[in-house]
């Protein structure tokens, strides 16, 4: 049993859904978990309906008619019998919003959230099974909300690994089976609680659910297939020259996508790690290239990697009485980020100040300011950017900072990240 996850990118119109079902036909000889996101950039989309049925806005039925009939356009393309049940499957999964819509939103967004835009990887996924057993590709269909087992901290479940592996053996009995190929079409993404309401694992997560299937199978690989060849030493809209990584050790991959590397989902690594699987990245668009494989290997990096965050904002916080900045403030501070739900992407720590870089988010990020100042003095400065380098020289360095003025430099023995902004 290997695990296939298809991103948004690779699904996203009639055309997608054919050629993943080609992938899927030159595997026909192995047992597959294939996970599907969302199409194209409708994750986007639902944000936008849960934000005006949330408002109560006027637009909120519009936003969803639209929804509907992006997946309308892509089911007639598909399907020339517009009797097919699969019709009838994605008009019945719509009716679960249609339920929500009807009432007041819950107090908490979160829980509206993962209840809304969750539809997006049940509706890809039932399409994709169906179009594939039109080409003969035999499957079953899979709900991961019954498999991947959170908490209910919702937007980014906390999985619960004992009752998912339990669950994904219980629901995949298949995969020892080496005399004939089994499929199965689940979505990524999501999961569910033991109250049986619907967890998101975070943004661009479907990666992750990859990983968590393949763990809890003892899958030999996983395969993300994605628009790029492999996994790149820089993101091509920053460089205009990129070099494909053709191996990557586990350790390189997982510093890569803490610091913000988007080819790959930063819990995706360890849990693949643990039990020594191979995850490959490959192309969509040129499925017979090998792609980058990610492994136990022990050599470093071939080339600097790069990458790069924007809309950054960095904050400073200073003791009010000129005092130390000790490990009572910081676990106070630190608690402070965990109650707002701010990720720090690199910190600094002085006698007297600590400072940190994170995502903007002017919501989020205010509420944060707010409480700080109760106890401390804090500055901030936004619109900011924020370059990670791996395995870095001086000239790696120097390609980066022309032109910019530097407000935090943060070195280690192998990486560097530097906030900047431009002169």
């Amino acid at each position: 049993m290997e695990v296939f996850k298809f991103g948004g990118a690779s699904v996203k119109d009639a055309g997608g859904i054919k050629n993943v079902a080609k992938i899927i036909s030159l595997h026909a000889d192995k047992s597959l978990v294939i996970v599907v996101s969302a199409m194209g950039k409708l994750t986007n989309a639902l944000e936008q309906l849960t934000d005006a049925y949330v408002a109560q806005a006027e637009n909120t039925l519009e936003i969803f008619e639209k929804i509907k009939e992006y997946h309308h356009q892509i089911l007639i393309e598909l399907f020339e019998d517009e009797n097919h049940s699969v019709f009838d499957e994605i008009a019945n999964t719509f009716i679960e919003i249609d339920w929500m819509l009807e009432d007041e939103p819950h107090p908490d967004y979160d829980f509206n959230y993962d209840q809304i835009v969750s539809i997006g990887e049940l509706l890809s996924s039932k399409i994709l099974s169906a179009y594939l057993k039109t080409c003969g590709l035999s499957n079953t269909w899979l709900d991961a909300r019954g498999c991947v087992q959170t908490d209910n901290t919702y937007r980014e479940g906390k999985v619960d690994w004992l009752k998912t592996r339990e669950a994904i053996q219980k629901s995949i009995p298949f995969a020892d089976d080496v005399n004939s190929a089994h499929r199965f079409v689940t979505q990524g993404f999501i999961g569910g609680t033991s109250e049986n309401f619907t967890t998101t694992l975070g943004r661009e997560g479907s990666d992750y659910t990859a990983a968590i299937f393949a763990s809890c199978l003892d899958c030999p690989s996983v395969t993300i297939w994605k628009d790029v060849p492999g996994v790149l030493n820089a993101d091509p809209k920053w460089f205009e020259e990129t070099e494909k990584i053709d191996q990557l050790s586990y350790q390189d991959a997982i510093e890569l996508t803490y610091y913000g590397a988007t080819v790959i989902h930063p819990k995706t690594i360890k849990p693949l790690q643990n039990k020594d699987i191979k995850l490959f990245v490959r192309s969509f668009i040129n499925p017979e290239e090998p792609g980058t494989v990610i492994s136990n290997l022990e050599n470093n990096l071939p080339v600097a990697s790069f990458i790069f965050k924007m809309n950054q904002v960095l904050i400073s916080i200073f003791p009010k009485d000129f005092s130390f900045i000790v490990e009572e403030n910081l676990s106070q501070i630190f608690q402070l980020f965990h109650d707002h739900r701010i990720k720090i992407n690199t910190m600094q720590n002085s006698a007297i100040s600590f400072s940190v870089c994170v995502d903007q988010n002017e919501k989020k990020i205010q509420a944060l300011i707010a409480d700080l100042k109760q106890q401390y003095k804090v500055k901030y400065n936004n619109n900011l950017e924020m370059v990670t380098i791996r395995w870095y020289n001086q000239s790696t360095i120097d390609r980066v900072i022309e032109n910019k003025q530097i407000l935090l430099e943060v070195k280690s023995r192998h990486t560097c990240q530097i906030v900047m902004k431009g002169l």
